[in-house]
């Protein structure tokens, strides 16, 4: 008889409570710091306090690090900071799973411009005619608003950035790398969400808010992925993870009124099932499946 912790539906409780604690993270982000700071504001606690967090739990100043090294986190810790950013201005105007659907093509052109099977380009083929679908090629009624798709394709090329730095400091533990890279990624939106939202970035309310905004966005959805991760080989943890924008806008639809579209569920069916093609097709290349970047993406993505 195999022991309970052998059993495969825990790792797929765990991916699925990994990204149900990201959405309700972003969705609470989106309902309760949107109208007190913006998106700005909302980018500085929850990045800010998520660096604290992590600087807490993982000590990074315990290991040495080169110079070398330390110019390959600044670049990885800016384009973390400027991809949560993205992604935030990019939920002011465009629903939270429409955001999310679309920033998945960054991770899924790392991966598949790093392949040569021709098989793969079916997946791009599919990712870029969900995208099709979802561009506000024509203004109109329930056309997108075309700011916030550039903000979320801007999230999606700066989540690219990440997994390519990431790739670069790979060498060294994840705590240090994470940890110290989303210190930079703070030093970079802090200041931003400061200048546009003064002095009410420091009330108790946004404080405590952006404290479980934090927790909930990475603390609890690192640790499930970890159980994950244990259980799971990379490719079946990047096919189960690519189900995110799905939950993402069934949560938007139940806690903040997005309704979508039926073009854009199919859309954003489109992009999953590129995903999770790319990763169930994935084999040992220089990145990382799509999608599935590891545990510690947690830390640093906002959505």
């Amino acid at each position: 008889m195999s022991a309970p912790n052998d059993s495969p539906l825990l790792p797929a409780l765990a991916i699925l409570g990994s990204v149900t604690f990201l959405g309700l993270g972003t969705s609470w982000a989106k309902q309760s710091l949107f109208p007190l700071v913006g998106a700005q504001g909302t980018t500085a606690v929850r990045v800010g306090f998520s660096a604290l967090l992590l600087l807490l739990l993982w000590r990074p100043w315990r290991w040495r690090l080169s110079r070398h090294d330390a110019l390959r986190l600044a670049a990885y810790g800016v384009a973390v900071g400027a991809m949560n950013l993205c992604f935030y201005l990019a939920l002011q105007t465009i629903p939270f799973g429409v955001a999310v659907a679309i920033e998945f093509s960054g991770p899924l052109a790392v991966a598949v411009l790093s392949s040569r099977r021709p098989l793969d380009f079916v997946w791009v083929v599919l990712a870029v005619a969900g995208l099709a679908v979802l561009l506000p090629w024509e203004p109109g009624a329930g056309a997108l608003d075309p700011r916030g798709v550039g903000f979320a394709l801007s999230a999606a090329v700066f989540w690219a950035a990440y997994i390519l730095f990431g790739k670069r400091v790979g060498h060294l533990h994840a705590g240090h790398s994470v940890s110290l890279g989303l210190t930079v990624a703070a030093l970079v939106v802090v200041p931003v969400g400061v200048a546009h939202a003064g002095a009410d970035l420091w009330t108790p309310a946004v404080l405590l808010t952006g404290i479980g905004v934090a927790a909930l966005s990475s603390a609890i959805p690192i640790s499930l992925e970890m159980v994950a991760l244990k259980r799971l080989p990379q490719q079946a943890f990047g096919i189960m993870i690519s189900m995110e924008p799905a939950v993402a806008a069934l949560l938007a639809l139940v806690l903040l009124g997005e309704a979508l579209s039926l073009a854009q569920w199919l859309a954003i069916g489109m992009i999953m099932a590129a995903s999770m093609g790319c990763a169930a097709t994935a084999q040992r290349r220089g990145t990382r499946p799509a999608a599935a970047a590891g545990a510690e993406r947690r830390a640093a993505r906002a959505d």
